[in-house]
């Protein structure tokens, strides 16, 4: 059943039809009369961190014709089955307790937006949060609740406990002090952007969040405006990194606000890192890293520390690109 039924069999309020219907007409009209220049740069993946496989099967997807949610949801879904990756899908560390629970979120060109947190046993939870932004009347399910409505979808219940993340978790708990390792244990979310041969842009997230968190928690990545943010007539961001610093200063639609108010992604993107730097005296202990398009494909990137890799995707072309720019503190 799609979002529209839903809400039409769920009786909500005429009004709230109404409001949703002009609105849509009136970005309609904006992105058509956009259509020609979005596509300058043709059809662009990019996605957070060396997945090189990932970010090619999204940018491939796209060159077949298909939408950017499409394929950034099958770009994500590479790194949810990657056994090797340990903080995205099957395979992601666990919680304290030894629970494997993951957060994801995605959004569409429309404005639409789902997402899922806490989810335990399901693997491909980007696909997931695309079931609760078209199947359901609300954004976000977490929880029992999210695992529920997989099954009701058709999800397959999976052990997402590796025994090689498991033995990495019983080893930390020996460990009399634990602190996250810069670009080892607080990154690897995968964000991705998706810009598709119509000129429109979509993105997904997808994370199984800090190594041995607290059971519960929940970082930036299935929070829309913190995670991942897009706006179809502008532009997208994702952030990866410590996600209690991105949510602080909602970092994604930061970034696509200051490119709306005419900086570009690169310059988006760097105003972002400073807004964290400058209002936390301990940002040397953390990192955070962002990637944001525009409608052309004019693409950013910025971290707090060096070591970060996106890839990008554009004229069948897959490069890793690690910049040689991070934050430097004014002297």
């Amino acid at each position: 059943m799609e979002r529209r039924n839903f809400i039409k069999k769920a009786t909500l309020t005429g009004v709230g039809l109404a409001v949703g219907t002009s609105l849509s007409r009136c970005t309609d009209v904006k992105n058509q009369s956009n259509q020609q220049q979005n596509l300058t740069k043709g059809p662009t993946a990019i996605c957070t961190w060396r997945f090189t496989k990932a970010n090619a099967v999204a940018g491939k997807a796209l060159m077949q014709g298909k939408s950017a949610l499409d394929a950034a949801i099958e770009g994500v879904q590479v790194e949810e089955d990657n056994l090797k990756n340990t903080t995205v899908g099957k395979g992601g560390a666990p919680d304290r307790d030894g629970n494997v629970t993951l957060d994801a979120c995605v959004m569409n060109p429309k404005g639409d937006c789902g997402a899922v947190a806490c989810v335990e046993n399901i693997t491909h939870v980007a696909a997931l949060a695309r079931k609760v932004m078209e199947e359901t009347p609300h954004v976000m399910l977490a929880g029992k609740g999210a695992e529920d409505f997989a099954y009701s979808q058709g999800f397959k219940k999976e052990e997402l406990l590796t025994q090689s993340s498991k033995s990495a978790w019983q080893t930390w708990k020996k460990s009399s002090k634990y602190n996250p390792i810069i670009n080892i244990e607080n990154h690897d979310t995968i964000g991705m952007l998706t810009l598709d041969e119509k000129g429109d842009i979509a993105g997904a997230c997808s994370t199984s969040g800090l190594s041995y968190k607290m059971r519960g928690r929940v970082g930036d990545s299935p929070i829309i405006g913190a995670g991942l943010f897009i706006d179809n007539q502008v532009g997208g961001a994702v952030a990866t990194g410590m996600g209690e610093e991105v949510l602080k200063t909602v970092g994604s639609f930061l970034i696509v606000e200051l490119m709306r108010n005419g900086k570009t992604p690169q310059e988006a993107c760097e105003e972002a890192i400073a807004r964290i730097v400058n209002k936390n005296q301990q940002y040397k202990a953390f990192q955070i890293a962002y990637i944001a398009m525009d409608k052309q494909g004019n693409t950013g990137a910025y971290c707090i520390h060096e070591g970060f890799t996106y890839m990008k995707y554009q004229n069948g072309e897959n490069i890793a690109i690690s910049p040689d720019y991070y934050y430097h503190p004014k002297s």
